[in-house]
C-alpha cells in the first residue's frame, strides 16, 4: 500500500530552508516587527474568544433561570 502524503513529518533541512527563505523575502529588521503583528493578532484572537465564551456562559445561565421558573 503507497501512502501519499502531501505535509508528512518536517525534518531540520526543511526548517532551515523556510528560515532562509523567510529571511531573505522580509530580511532581518521585518521580521521582528512581522513577529511583534503576529503575537498581538493572536492574543486579540484569544481575547475574542474568551468575550464570546462569557457570552454563552451568559445566556446559559440566563435561559437556565428562564426555565426554571
Amino acid at each position: 500500500m503507497i501512502k501519499l502524503l502531501l505535509f508528512g513529518t518536517i525534518g531540520a533541512t526543511e526548517i532551515i530552508i523556510i528560515a532562509l527563505v523567510i529571511l531573505l523575502l522580509f530580511g532581518g529588521k521585518k521580521i521582528p516587527e512581522l513577529m511583534k503583528g503576529l503575537g498581538k493578532g493572536v492574543k486579540s484572537f484569544k481575547d475574542g474568544m474568551k468575550g464570546v465564551e462569557e457570552e454563552l456562559k451568559d445566556e446559559k445561565e440566563d435561559l437556565e433561570k428562564t426555565l426554571n421558573k
